[in-house]
């Protein structure tokens, strides 16, 4: 390139990433903690669920002793929180741990620094992007994959969740760079550099500890690998390098695996494993389009107006059909280039193969992962790879920018891609009266009812936060009928061996004498009929049900108005 375009060249890619960087960093904290973020923080603070006041009744303040970062815990003693408690592997945690150690104190900004690291991993993913495309097609090329990147409304809504998408996202595109110029080195070179496979064996390795589909990413890069070997069979030299190579990396991605090999086997049998529901045969399909159009375009449709939602919904689609229709025509000249050939079927193969995985997930193990729209992480860098290559010399590429810029604005500004359980909604309804006294129960079945609690909690406690509790101390069955009522209180009792428990529970504490109280009760897996018309305190304390004030936002919850006799 010349002088002049080459400096245009870099800085475009400067502008990319900052722009990136700058709308993954936009109100990072905006959004409220939803229950898997509040996992994260958990087990990233060096905590368990053992640090969580269980079956007690405490005050709303008393959260931020759960929300404190704990020093001096080890990466295996996380590893052992999260092999006991969670579904994941530890590495993510881990990192998330000592990422949070630099930045000690947290204060008041801990929301935004939990989440900051997914937001630089996501700016991370932009940078490798470039040199995916840039390896695979043309330096153009790559300045527009780290483009779509920086504004794909998908990958700014994963950047700014304290989740571990961002992370092995960026772990599959570097894995992806390793394929690409092993794929390069099999046509172009007609030699194996090893340590080419190694750096490609050791990513892989890596990502597994950190999100186990980064398994299926692995299994679709073998079979892409072997693809190419097939198809390429009669102008591949030294075969027997590669099929070593091949073996050796495969081996060792394997063998390196074996030390959580019973804690995976463990994790695949967990109840928190069953929540996906399975799919009709039809769904599967229009869900993985829908997943691809999140990709490139979200409008408000989420809580509007039905005509609103219908609107955008219908744009949507039909912009989605148009990128589809401009990116079909572009591949089938990328495919008939030699030059393009093989990295288009690289990509395509590898997206084709995680796609097949996906779908057998849904029709063999009955779970419809493609409901999801944030487990598309795991092939998102193949699939804005082949989008970006096959807009790079057209006109189009401009407005997918300028419709991803607006996009991501949607999804900052919380009118997209909202959270699940809206846990800011909750904490509205249930503060709908801020200057009576509030309790909270959580009827938890699972640590993940707990995780869910502790979001509407967090939520609640800065709407709170004027009624200053002049009693700090917890509810207990013989509390002082003269004791003051702080302003809000929260509990978790275990719905075991049945949603009576809970009231039994209930029934056995001592409300200090006060005028009127608001008892909220959730009950996760409960019908509205499964919540009585009265439930009692001790010391004379009744509560009757209101039945203005039941909400189901993913779970039920019902208002109880209790007053002394």
């Amino acid at each position: 390139m010349a002088k002049n375009k080459l400096s245009l060249h870099y800085l475009s890619l400067a502008f990319a990433i900052a722009l990136g960087a700058f709308l993954r960093f936009w109100h990072l904290d905006f959004k409220p903690l939803w229950m898997d973020e509040v996992i994260t923080a958990i087990f990233s603070f060096g905590k368990s669920y053992n640090d969580v006041p269980l079956d007690v009744v405490f005050p709303v303040e008393r959260l931020q002793e759960v929300f404190t970062f704990q020093p001096g815990v080890s990466c295996s003693q996380i590893a052992q929180n999260v092999a006991r408690y969670s579904t994941h592997p530890p590495l993510f945690f881990c990192w998330m741990y000592s990422w949070l150690g630099w930045m000690i104190p947290l204060g008041k900004e801990w929301v935004e620094k939990l989440r900051s690291l997914p937001a630089l991993s996501g700016v991370g993913a932009i940078v490798v992007m470039y040199f995916v495309n840039r390896t695979a097609f043309t330096p153009s090329a790559g300045i527009i994959a780290a483009g779509l990147m920086a504004v794909s409304p998908f990958t700014v809504y994963l950047s700014q969740e304290a989740r571990h998408y961002t992370l092995p996202m960026l772990a599959v595109a570097l894995a992806l760079l390793g394929l690409i110029q092993i794929q390069q080195d099999l046509e172009k070179r007609q030699t194996v550099r090893f340590w080419v496979w190694l750096r490609w064996a050791i990513l892989n390795s890596l990502s597994f500890y950190i999100h186990y589909f980064c398994i299926l990413a692995f299994i679709a890069q073998i079979a892409t690998l072997l693809s190419l070997m097939y198809w390429r069979r009669a102008n591949i030299l030294n075969k027997r390098k590669i099929w070593l190579a091949l073996i050796l990396s495969i081996s060792g991605v394997a063998i390196s695996f074996l030390p959580w090999l019973r804690v995976i086997v463990h994790h695949s049998n967990r109840a928190e494993t069953d929540w996906l529901a399975p799919a009709n045969f039809i769904a599967p399909f229009y869900q993985t389009f829908l997943n691809w159009v999140l990709m490139v375009i979200v409008l408000p449709a989420e809580e509007q107006p039905l005509a609103v939602a219908i609107v955008c919904g219908l744009f949507m689609a039909l912009f989605g059909i148009w990128v589809g229709w401009q990116v079909f025509k572009a591949l089938k000249q990328l495919w008939s280039i030699p030059s393009t050939h093989l990295a288009t079927l690289t990509l395509l193969s590898f997206s084709v193969w995680v796609l097949l995985e996906f779908f057998a997930i849904v029709y063999f193990l009955d779970k419809d992962i493609t409901a999801i729209p944030r487990y598309s992480f795991v092939y998102y860098p193949s699939f804005c790879a082949l989008l970006a290559a096959s807009i790079s010399k057209r006109n189009s590429k401009f407005i997918l920018l300028l419709v991803g810029v607006l996009s991501c604005v949607f999804v900052i500004s919380n009118l997209a891609f909202q959270k699940p359980f809206k846990p800011e909604q909750v904490a509205q309804h249930m503060n709908f009266e801020p200057a009576v006294p509030l309790m909270v129960v959580m009827a938890y079945r699972d640590y993940q009812d707990v995780a869910l609690g502790l979001s509407f909690a967090l939520a609640l406690e800065p709407l709170r936060e004027s009624r200053v509790a002049v009693d700090k101390g917890d509810f207990t069955s013989v509390a002082p009928s003269n004791s003051p009522l702080p302003a809000s209180h929260f509990a978790f009792f275990k719905q075991s061996p049945d949603f009576k428990s809970v009231w039994q529970q209930l029934s056995q504490l001592s409300v200090p004498a006060t005028s009127n109280l608001n008892l909220w009760v959730i009950g996760p897996g409960r019908k509205h009929h499964d919540y009585p018309q009265q439930v009692g305190f001790a010391l004379q304390t009744h509560c009757n049900i209101d039945p203005n004030q039941y909400y189901r936002i993913g779970v039920p919850y019902q208002l109880y108005r209790c007053r002394n006799l």
